[in-house]
């Protein structure tokens, strides 16, 4: 299913968010504010993550997707990078049958090219151990970009398309990393920076921004309720009036 844009259709607006987005950042500043190496930070950043599918799988959110390793982050010491793929393989090991076994889809999108021939295939593995699985979708983003997503989209478009010189957004959106997924409801980021750094570009268009200075490590179910408290608190429009959402309402 290729779920429409937000700029082109009124998505239906849930109390609980449909698809909840984050950037999970601060593992590092963690484990610095401990005088533990920042390594110790992402080991402990795995925790989060298991206790946030679980919280998520609770509260009935369907899709969750975590900006785990961007495209700019091969920037980063060489040793770090190093300890990061270790860190993606081992988890990889570790947690795919467990989320096999309670109904969570595994996807990964990103430039995966980059990795080791090991890491590839046991992304694929686990994408198709898990492909039928439908209580909740989790997106690991991994050498993923926003402006990669939308080059590598429009690519496909142009060579799906060939002749046409102009298009429509569904005829992009279909080409996109996360077509398969419906636009982020709520986008969160942890660790006390309030930028988006290059995640989502195309699909937080309309997205609720939350952003907390707790650090991944420390994002509990309880900070999890507090950003769904606070998209809870908002007036989605989509460009009406509220009194166009009042009519509606009455």
């Amino acid at each position: 299913m290729i779920y429409k844009s937000s700029t082109t259709a009124v998505p239906e607006v849930a109390r609980v968010p449909r698809h909840v987005a984050i950037i999970m950042d601060g593992n590092g500043r963690w484990a610095t504010k401990r005088f533990l190496p920042r390594v110790a930070g992402h080991v402990k950043g795995v925790e989060a993550v298991r206790g946030c599918v679980e919280a998520c799988v609770q509260r009935g959110i369907e899709y969750l997707t975590l900006f785990a390793f961007s495209s700019e982050n091969w920037r980063r010491p060489e040793e770090e990078v190093s300890l990061l793929m270790r860190l993606f393989v081992t988890a990889l090991e570790r947690e795919v049958a467990k989320m096999h076994a309670n109904n969570i889809r595994l996807k990964v999108v990103g430039d995966l090219s980059r990795f080791d021939s090991k890491l590839q295939d046991m992304i694929a593995s686990a994408e198709r151990r898990t492909a039928n699985n439908t209580r909740l979708t989790v997106t690991i983003c991994a050498n993923y970009g926003g402006r990669w997503d939308i080059m590598q989209a429009t690519s496909k478009m142009v060579a799906a398309n060939p002749g046409l010189t102009s298009f429509a957004e569904e005829q992009l959106a279909e080409h996109l990393a996360m077509a398969y997924a419906p636009e982020p409801d709520l986008f969160i980021r942890t660790g006390g920076e309030e930028r988006i750094s290059n995640f989502l570009l195309w699909q937080l268009a309309y997205s609720e921004l939350y952003f907390t200075d707790t650090y991944w490590p420390d994002f509990s179910i309880e900070s999890l309720d507090a950003a769904i408290a606070s998209y809870q608190s908002r007036e989605r429009r989509f460009g009406r009036t509220g009194d166009q959402l009042a009519e509606k309402k009455s």
